[in-house]
């Protein structure tokens, strides 16, 4: 029996005390599902709920005197060995062993699809995260928000959003002309001019460059920085894709912000907003109304002498994805950008949306590594592929994966690299690797699910523990969906593992000894091995890690 099902029983147990007349309530106010949980104390049941304490009054009675009607109700459904009533009238619920073992069979023949629900069905979401300039490598601060947007999207899609990443390149303003200038300054060996850009990745990228285009040292100033600029900004996005790319991040659209401007939204943006009475002039500036909307203050769009600021172009991006159909927009930034949450709300109000509904502003907090060395390309940051190369690309994202984004990070590089218990991910990883080497050897010794299932034969209490774990999965989706929080699978994936492990450890063999008969404990133990194998490769997947099957 599955929570859904043991929910929907609950719920024909109230809709039949309200038909019989035991229970005074509407027919319309019996809820078409009821929330049940795991109990925190194992001998407390397998599942729980304050049903009673909730309709109680609505019917003209007392919760305890509900519950032990439901209870009497409940006795009587095939799969629940027992039903108590504790306090003032939760129900604490106890599945036999069939019942629950059956859940083993649902996992299996579910594979990838066990998990996915629908409790963000119908919500289409923007994805936006790193957005980092294309003016250098990508480095630690965009490795912890690569890892987890790219794992919340794949989470939220798996909880029934419809959800497209994407990438804002910052490949306007007066960066990308530093940015050419400096590539000249390498190309021609002349000094990097102040407030340029001085890594050594700035003379890799110079050579490419005059690669390209000989003729560079020859042209007019002007030209040749431009000329420096593009070119640049081509290899340096080309390598921004390939380090994302094989840190198992992808893009579904990376979206340039010049086409902002050479399509003329950032103009259209001031005049949508100034319809709706929200743009004013004062000092021959150009200004949006935000602090109507919880901002500090209201905030310049066009300057006095005509240029348009970034926040105009921030307003004018946000239009974009309205009007590309996302009524959803989150947005994961930096440490270093709280002031952008209040202003980007404004925006939101501006533009007729909801703010507390149509946009959301996660902000990261910072990441160190101990023991990892500096980029000696960039000089002064700890690249991503540097990292990925030192680490592994599973270690770096499960470590950064299993922290509320949120939380200032602290982690050892040599401890991610440790193959012991100790190691989050190695115990997780080897957890999937156990269940596929207990299955290979099953097969080995003629143990096959398809000779048969017994699941009352799963009633040792560390499979009744087990297969209570494994119910929780896709709660735990939907849950992370909900809250945008990927670390909350993390931590499952964990608990899980140390499930599996312990149960491992109680010598319940899934493979007879090679002087033994299969008996039909082995082929319902096969079925709960594979249940697990199933829910950690599922769960790894959503976190972008692999699920190895041998270590």
């Amino acid at each position: 029996m599955t929570p859904t099902e043991l929910s929907e029983a609950l719920s024909a147990a109230l809709a039949a005390a309200v038909a019989d007349g035991t229970l005074a309530l509407p027919a319309d106010a019996v809820p078409a599902s009821v929330h049940v949980e795991r109990p925190r104390q194992r001998e407390h049941g397998d599942w729980a709920t304050n049903v009673a304490l909730q309709l109680a009054k609505k019917a003209g009675t007392t919760p305890r005197a509900l519950a032990e009607d439901l209870a009497a109700r409940l006795g009587a459904t095939p799969g629940i060995k027992s039903v108590g009533v504790a306090g003032p009238g939760f129900l604490n619920i106890t599945l036999d062993a069939a019942a629950a073992g059956e859940l083993a069979r649902t996992i299996v023949e579910a594979g990838a699809a066990y998990g996915r629900g629908e409790a963000l069905t119908g919500q289409v979401i923007n994805l936006e995260y790193i957005s980092a300039n294309p003016t250098g490598p990508l480095h630690i601060g965009h490795t912890r928000w690569a890892a987890l947007g790219d794992s919340l999207g794949r989470i939220l899609r798996a909880a029934g959003a419809d959800v497209t990443a994407e990438y804002y390149i910052n490949d306007a303003g007066a960066q990308m002309d530093r940015f050419g200038e400096s590539i000249l300054a390498r190309a021609t060996g002349t000094e990097v001019p102040e407030g340029g850009y001085r890594g050594e990745y700035v003379s890799e990228l110079a050579t490419k460059v005059l690669a390209d285009h000989p003729e560079l040292p020859e042209l007019p100033r002007d030209e040749a920085i431009a000329v420096a600029r593009e070119a640049g900004y081509t290899h340096q996005l080309a390598e921004i894709r390939e380090v994302l790319e094989n840190f198992g991040v992808h893009f579904d659209v990376w979206f340039s912000e010049r086409d902002l401007h050479s399509s003329g939204a950032v103009e259209k943006a001031v005049a949508r907003l100034r319809e709706q009475g929200h743009v004013f002039d004062q000092e021959g500036a150009v200004w949006l109304r935000t602090t109507d909307f919880t901002d500090d203050k209201d905030r310049v769009m066009v300057r006095a002498n005509g240029e348009p600021t970034y926040f105009a172009s921030d307003a004018a991006y946000y239009l974009s994805k309205k009007d590309r159909g996302f009524p959803g927009k989150i947005y994961l930034l930096g440490a270093d950008h709280h002031g952008y949450v209040n202003r980007l709300k404004a925006i939101a109000a501006c533009a007729g949306d909801d703010p507390e509904t149509n946009i959301e502003v996660l902000i990261g907090q910072l990441v160190n590594v101990g023991g990892a060395k500096l980029s000696k390309r960039a000089g002064n940051i700890i690249e991503l592929r540097d990292l990925v190369d030192w680490i592994g690309r599973d270690a770096v994202r499960y470590s950064l994966a299993r922290y509320p984004a949120d939380t200032p990070l602290e982690l050892q590089g040599e401890d991610m690299l440790k193959q012991t218990n100790d190691n989050p991910v190695f115990y997780v990883q080897y957890a999937h690797s156990r269940t596929v080497s207990n299955g290979r050897t099953a097969a080995e010794r003629g143990v096959r699910r398809a000779d048969g299932f017994d699941p009352a034969l799963l009633d040792h209490g560390s499979e009744a523990a087990l297969i209570g774990r494994l119910t929780e999965f896709p709660r735990i989706v939907a849950q992370a969906a909900e809250l945008r929080e990927p670390h909350r699978v993390a931590r499952y994936l964990e608990a899980l593992a140390g499930d599996y492990h312990s149960w491992y450890n109680q010598g319940l063999r899934v493979s007879p000894y090679p002087d033994e008969e299969v008996t039909e404990a082995n082929r319902a133990r096969l079925w709960l091995n594979d249940a697990v194998r199933t829910v950690l490769a599922n769960g790894l997947d959503l976190l972008g890690v692999s699920a190895p099957e041998r270590m």
